[in-house]
């Protein structure tokens, strides 16, 4: 430091300096590029790192839950208006901006962390499983969410500018967190009560459902219809009597879970997408469980060994062959599903690749900085950095595979394919936005590279899988945190945010919270054990359990490849069918039916609001309001839900028995309860259209 100062202020000289002789860009962000509005303070700080730990939380137990989570971006947007409006924490929108992108990263890395951490304990290779617990590998689990999320960061700045300044991408979610921003400065948003509102509301009815808590009304009524006896004569090719048959079975069915986030997540998404997703769940539960139930009526017998009376019932029949035969063919037709999905965006893939490093190299070292705004935390800096984590991450990889020769291919295979999945990944938030990232299928191709590699050392075992499920891991964490940043630092550079102070905070913030994000998932794993835990009933983690299924299949040499096949086949007909999204249908197979029927009844109660909408007249502004108001209450009751649910789940972990009484209520009460749901999410919208005349906001829907 020699003493610089520009405008009265410091310069730190180890940072690329700007020329502040250059004229103006011609791009003119809100915030102008000379302003000295307060950007970088400890309370902007503070609260992102402290939003993202609830960010990244509710977004565990909702991703472990229903397979999904929701982006943090706009949520995070409008809570920072309404925290900077406060007496004593007023702040201009530079110091919003920065707090938004510091919360945005828990919803990122507990992404990465649900997606594939849970699946160290799916695997079972032999009768041995690689961990039993959560707990005692702490410290494994944190470093793998450090060391992906810190190079996810470090491997999107490298392409900010090519994808953030010189692309004409879109960047749809960037665009309107920053207009969110831009309109609450100008005038009273009601934003924020919708989100709050909904929040105390979901946790409200978390806490009166789970069962754990102070139950007043069921969360989801299962229950077994039996299928008439029936006689199947087999005839043979001159239609000779074979022989006769007799079949029994039935279906097993259960309520939508009465669940403000899985309807939270169904009215967002939609009517269509909740639909597939539902299809799924009708597949699985409703023809191929009952098809089993029925070829096989001696099953209950077989499985039922351990059982009073030798036969198992026909619910825990139903569970079994879900839970064994029909979630390995959801895992075949995920695999196609995701196979497809970075087919369909093959030229998408390739112009992000081709494109960003074409401008990265037109950039050059001797790129002048104009403003501000064009200066990223130094090059040398982000490459000694990248080097500085491969090592401790090679050797965790060594202590997952006992083997230098497995350590160091992992460790390569890792860092190309993160870098290159993150480049991808960057480019589709820009097309889609990251609610839109198809992270589970570029984390399937890093784990599948990886595989093969481990296949070709001739490391098996065990220890090959753990050092590729490292991999997937890594690259998990790195992609869902690099299209998080990415898409933050375009609604940072439209609102004037600097970014080297956006991604310092990124940084910070990714420190801090995977020190944390563990915690919830250890809680939720360990109140619901009952249940099987973390993959089990109430948490099923389908992405995981994808990861755990290829790793020990692959590698570990155990799947029950013919169901695997059969998924595959299924999944390669509903691409020839032209079916909508493979790998949503697949997940529904994957989730018990009263998850997707919750988020379809979500989907169903959009349509009914949107149809109401269109028949009142409004016009395209009182369309959007009721689209946000819409969107912002589903938001807040997936917040209310998780982050009540965490709480019932951490008092649980502790020992803390939070029940008030013990009993079976009747279904009734949860039908009420849906019905106060429904009520909410349709009134509310409608109710908040405002005038035809007031101008049209922007929009939060994707």
């Amino acid at each position: 430091m020699t003493g610089i100062t520009y405008k009265g202020k410091a310069v730190d000289e180890r940072l690329p300096q700007p020329d502040w002789s250059e004229p103006v860009p011609d791009f003119k962000p809100f915030v102008p590029h000379d302003s000295t509005e307060r950007e970088f303070t400890l309370k902007a700080v503070l609260a992102g790192i402290i939003r993202a730990a609830v960010f990244g939380a509710a977004n565990a137990y909702l991703g472990m839950k229903a397979g999904q989570t929701v982006a943090a971006t706009i949520p995070a947007a409008v809570i920072a208006i309404a925290l900077f409006r406060l007496p004593f924490f007023r702040g201009g929108v530079l110091e919003q901006n920065l707090t938004r992108t510091a919360a945005s990263v828990g919803e990122a890395l507990v992404a990465g962390a649900i997606f594939t951490i849970p699946a160290f304990m799916m695997v079972n290779v032999g009768g041995q499983r690689l961990w039993t617990d959560l707990r005692s590998h702490f410290w494994t689990g944190t470093l793998i969410l450090l060391a992906g999320g810190l190079l996810g960061v470090f491997f999107i700045i490298i392409l900010r500018r090519p994808l953030c300044v010189e692309s004409d991408l879109p960047f749809p979610e960037s665009t309107a967190s920053a207009e969110i921003v831009k309109a609450g400065q100008q005038s009273n948003t009601d934003a924020p009560k919708y989100i709050f509102g909904a929040m105390g509301l979901g946790a409200l009815l978390q806490l009166l459902k789970d069962e754990k808590g102070f139950q007043v009304f069921q969360d989801s009524v299962s229950f077994f219809w039996n299928f008439p006896r029936s006689v199947v004569q087999y005839f043979g090719y001159q239609k000779e009597l074979l022989g006769k048959v007799n079949y029994a079975g039935g279906v097993a069915f259960a309520t939508p879970s009465a669940s403000p986030a899985l309807i939270g997540i169904g009215y967002i998404i939609g009517p269509r997408l909740a639909a597939i997703n539902f299809s799924g769940g009708v597949i699985a539960w409703l023809v191929l469980i009952p098809l089993v139930l029925f070829i096989d009526p001696q099953l209950p017998q077989r499985v039922g060994t351990t059982t009073a009376g030798g036969t198992a019932p026909w619910d825990l029949v139903s569970y079994t062959v879900w839970y064994n035969v029909v979630r390995p063919i959801a895992v075949g037709a995920m695999l196609v599903g995701a196979a497809y999905t970075l087919y369909s965006m093959r030229e998408s893939i390739w112009r992000s690749v081709k494109g960003a490093f074409q401008a990265s190299e037109t950039l050059g070292e001797g790129s002048a900085v104009r403003t501000r705004l064009d200066i990223d935390i130094p090059i040398k800096w982000i490459i000694v950095s990248i080097g500085g984590l491969v090592v401790p991450i090679t050797i965790i990889y060594y202590y997952f595979a006992r083997s230098w020769g497995a350590a160091l291919v992992a460790a390569v295979v890792m860092t190309i394919t993160g870098f290159f999945l993150s480049a991808v990944g960057g480019y589709l938030v820009g097309l889609v936005g990251s609610s839109n990232q198809p992270v589970s299928g570029l984390t399937l191709a890093a784990l599948v590279i990886a595989a093969l590699m481990m296949v070709i050392i001739g490391v098996k075992g065990l220890g090959g899988v753990a050092a590729v499920l490292g991999v997937a891991s890594v690259v998990c964490c790195a992609c869902c945190v690099s299209g998080s940043l990415i898409q933050d630092l375009k609604a940072g550079y439209l609102l004037g945010g600097t970014p080297w102070k956006m991604e310092v905070v990124e940084i910070l913030s990714v420190i801090a919270v995977s020190f944390f994000l563990l915690l919830p998932i250890i809680a939720l794993h360990e109140a619901n054990l009952a249940s099987g835990g973390i993959g089990g009933r109430e948490l099923p983690a389908p992405q995981a359990g994808l990861m755990a299924q290829l790793a020990q299949g692959i590698v570990g040499g155990q799947m029950a490849w013919g169901l695997l096949i059969i998924g595959c086949l299924f999944g390669v007909s509903l691409v020839m069918i032209g079916a909508p999204s493979p790998m949503l249908i697949a997940v529904g197979m994957y989730l018990p039916l009263g998850t997707t029927f919750a988020i379809f009844v979500g989907g169903i109660i959009r349509w009914i609001t949107d149809t109401l909408r269109d028949r009142r007249g409004f016009n395209d502004a009182q369309k959007a309001r009721v689209d946000n108001a819409g969107v912002l209450t589903a938001s807040g009751m997936i917040a209310g839900e998780a982050l009540c649910g965490l709480l019932i789940a951490g008092l649980v972990g502790s020992n803390h028995d939070v029940t008030l009484f013990k009993w079976t209520p009747p279904f009734l009460l949860a039908l009420g309860a849906l019905a106060i749901l429904a009520i909410v999410m349709i009134r509310v919208p409608l109710a908040n259209c405002g005038r035809p005349e007031d101008p049209a906001p922007p929009t939060a829907i994707m």
